[in-house]
């Protein structure tokens, strides 16, 4: 008889877990674990530590509460309960994030002084960091040729959940219990397996009003365009591969198909470069001046608050505050707004967007930012500087979006709600003014980039 034990971290699932399956496939019992590691918890805001708590909650209930729970630090805890229960071995899907892989690599070598192995077998993605390269086995730093060799690289098939899985688990096992969960001020979405499927399974089979009129309605944050499959992909309780094999060959379908490739050109270029989670990918944008001092501090808060006097921004944060998730559409507006109408760092944002994201992903988080704030992975996006009135008139043509998120424009007519203090309006009672003007802004960001030659 052999036992191993099954390191669950980002995959929060019984289906399609290739770790779990081969660990069943290899031993005679498993004993299921997720370590509290307090490094984690510490960077996490409440929201994504909420819902962590309730996937953890419903991947125990599906397996009978065998999931035992153990603090500390991970180096410590699994060789620990690897003598503890007289495991032979430690299986865990490869986390490819900075912290994950330093974690992972320690603890593989503290196993191997021991003569157990730690068994990677698959990962959060549906092709692993690192496996695309270019003819010559360099990467890739541009997005579409990266996505055309992902898409010939492929993937496998998802497969099925164990059947009848021999757990030794809690209460056998000491389980030092569930992490507190956080209070938070709204209802969290989906958080176990039949329920996300469900959700995935209601968006795919709604026709144009869903996935099959992705490509026309995944811009309007006024339509339920999109589907909201980021928060269940970031704690891995679905996985890419089971969403990818429900996808055709329509443009609606390669347009979300290219919505994966993206998380997944994320994940790669975090993994070949550790520290633009929170540095500048090109560094040359290193030198780029930002303003400082009370009144940027000052003019960050409100953007926080969601009282810049732009709609489309205000929404957005307060989308943010009250819900744990915000538009990707509106992502992108509000960090242009930062960056280039505040010229705050877009760390700053990141920071902010790690805090209250249900689905805050350090790679998706800090290379979306860096695309907009033109310090990424895009050839020239600096020039890039996003007109939030123009975009709210664009892609919430009928102010639907604004109206649900500040209430003190919503009685406005269609044609000023995106710029209530401009067009011969007037800011509404209750309302506020613009906190900067945005031709004179725009001007002053694409005046501090010619400076840097």
């Amino acid at each position: 008889m052999t036992r191993a034990i099954m390191w669950f971290r980002r995959d929060l699932r019984l289906a399609d877990n290739p770790a779990l399956l081969a660990a069943l496939a290899e031993h005679t019992d498993v004993v299921p674990v997720f370590v509290v590691d307090p490094l984690l918890m510490s960077r996490s805001g409440a929201p994504r530590r909420a819902y962590m708590c309730d996937a953890l909650n419903a991947l125990d209930d599906s397996m009978g509460r065998a999931l035992v729970y153990r603090y500390g630090d991970p180096l410590d805890v699994i060789p620990a309960l690897v003598a503890e229960v007289g495991a032979s071995a430690v299986y865990a899907a490869r986390d490819f994030a900075p912290y994950g892989s330093r974690r992972d690599d320690a603890v593989s070598v503290r196993l191997e002084a021991s003569g157990v192995p730690l068994r990677f077998v698959g990962s959060p993605y549906a092709v692993n960091p690192g496996s695309i390269t270019k003819d010559d086995g360099t990467s890739y730093s541009v997005f579409t040729p990266f996505s055309k060799r992902w898409l010939a690289h492929g993937w496998d098939r998802p497969l099925d959940a164990p059947r009848d899985p021999n757990w030794v688990g809690a209460p056998t096992v000491p389980c030092e219990g569930r992490p507190p969960r956080p209070e938070v001020d709204f209802d969290l979405p989906a958080f176990d397996e039949r329920g996300v499927h469900a959700q995935w399974a209601e968006f795919r089979d709604r026709g144009t009003d869903g996935l099959d009129g992705y490509d026309q309605r995944r811009n309007d944050p006024g339509v339920p365009g999109t589907s909201r499959m980021s928060i269940a992909l970031r704690w891995g309780i679905v996985h890419p591969r089971q969403l990818l094999a429900d996808l055709h060959g329509t443009r609606a379908h390669d347009v979300y198909r290219s919505e994966i490739a993206w998380r997944e050109f994320y994940g790669d270029v975090l993994h070949r470069f550790p520290d633009s989670g929170w540095r500048n990918l090109n560094r040359k944008m290193d030198a780029m001046v930002h303003d400082e001092g009370p009144v940027a501090e000052e003019r960050f808060a409100a953007w926080c608050r969601g009282e810049t006097g732009y709609p489309i921004v205000d929404a957005g944060m307060r989308e943010l505050k009250q819900t744990g998730w915000m538009h990707n559409r509106v992502r992108m507006i509000v960090a242009s707004f930062l960056v280039k109408d505040l010229h705050l760092p877009w760390q700053w944002g990141a920071r902010h967007f790690m805090a209250h994201l249900v689905d805050g992903d350090l790679a998706s988080n800090a290379h979306g930012w860096q695309w907009t704030a033109g310090t990424g992975t895009d050839a020239a996006p600096y020039y890039r500087v996003f007109n939030p009135a123009l975009q709210g008139e664009r892609y919430d043509p009928n102010g639907d979006y604004v109206r649900r998120f500040v209430p003190e424009v919503a009685d406005l007519p269609t044609s000023i709600i995106h710029a209530p203090g401009g067009k011969g309006g007037a800011v509404p009672l209750g309302y506020v003014a613009p906190i900067v003007d945005h031709a004179v802004e725009r001007d002053e960001s694409l005046a501090r980039l010619k400076a840097l030659g």
